[in-house]
């Protein structure tokens, strides 16, 4: 369809620090080209200083809402007039839309977390998971581990009293593991994720002695620019089963358009090969 923006046209983006590497706005754009729509999707680099100026003063335009990527998920539910029971719960947030009435956050990321593991037929009741990092992106990933029964969690983080808080409030039998024990928890996990920011943009590899690892594990990487990182490389070359966090990244999209531009986001033609395109990567 052709799309033609207009002064009637509906605005949302991403707000982070960094964007440049988001594949939001292309993957929004599809689905906003799909259907023909007069709206736009951007990329805003904000750092923290300037974040609560940013999103207050954006609400007051036509702007219909933002998502949140690192460092901002945390700051993002502390501007909430109102907030979902998944946000409150995970203590972060990824959506924002504005209303008359105010600012409402929600978090999706653990949506996108379970749906991008739906195709490994992870065993939750049965698993041990070892997440590593303590932000807001490993909130929601905890958050979604728990919430799906999964028998043991192990949480290791570069600074311990984070990793101890997020137990605290998330995961209070969670097993808390030094940074630089994290390969000998390997031993244990059935499930591996990095919920860090470590491989982004292909820059300070999360290392990891992958042949310590259990046989049969499934590895996670919530980054995904690059879209195979080193701490995916390892694994796959380990011959473990790697999932990278484009799917993710679809899977929590979906209900931010829908909340955005109040259409379902279009499943063809499938987004996931457009972002592979602009990735360079194979299918």
């Amino acid at each position: 369809m052709t799309v033609g923006l207009t002064g009637r046209a509906v605005f949302a983006g991403v707000v982070g620090d960094p964007v440049s590497h988001s594949l939001s706005p292309r993957l929004m754009g599809h689905w906003i080209r799909t259907l023909g729509l007069d709206a736009a999707y951007l990329p805003f680099a904000v750092p923290p200083s300037g974040f609560e100026a940013f999103v207050r003063g954006l609400a007051g335009t036509q702007a219909s809402g933002l998502n949140v990527t690192l460092p901002h998920k945390e700051a993002a539910l502390a501007l909430a007039d109102r907030a979902t029971p998944a946000a409150k719960a995970i203590g972060a947030a990824n959506l924002l839309t504005f209303h008359p009435d105010g600012i409402l956050v929600d978090n999706s990321d653990a949506t996108g977390f379970l749906n991008a593991l739906e195709p490994a037929k992870p065993a939750y009741h049965q698993s041990t998971a070892l997440v590593l990092g303590a932000g807001g992106a490993a909130r929601a990933l905890v958050h979604a581990l728990v919430t799906s029964g999964v028998n043991h969690l192990i949480i290791t983080n570069r600074t311990a009293d984070r990793a101890r808080a997020l137990a605290a409030e998330l995961a209070p039998d969670a097993a808390i593991v030094a940074w630089d024990d994290r390969d000998a928890a390997l031993a244990d996990a059935d499930i591996v994720v990095n919920a860090t920011a470590l491989g982004l943009k292909g820059e300070n590899d999360l290392a990891m002695d992958w042949g310590k690892a259990r046989s049969g594990a499934i590895v996670f990487d919530s980054v995904y620019t690059p879209l195979v990182t080193g701490f995916l490389a390892g694994a796959r070359q380990a011959g473990l089963k790697t999932i990278d966090g484009l799917d993710m990244l679809i899977g929590q999209a979906r209900p931010s358009f829908r909340a955005f531009f109040g259409r379902e986001a279009p499943a063809d033609p499938p987004v996931r090969p457009v972002l592979l395109e602009v990735l360079g990567a194979r299918p």
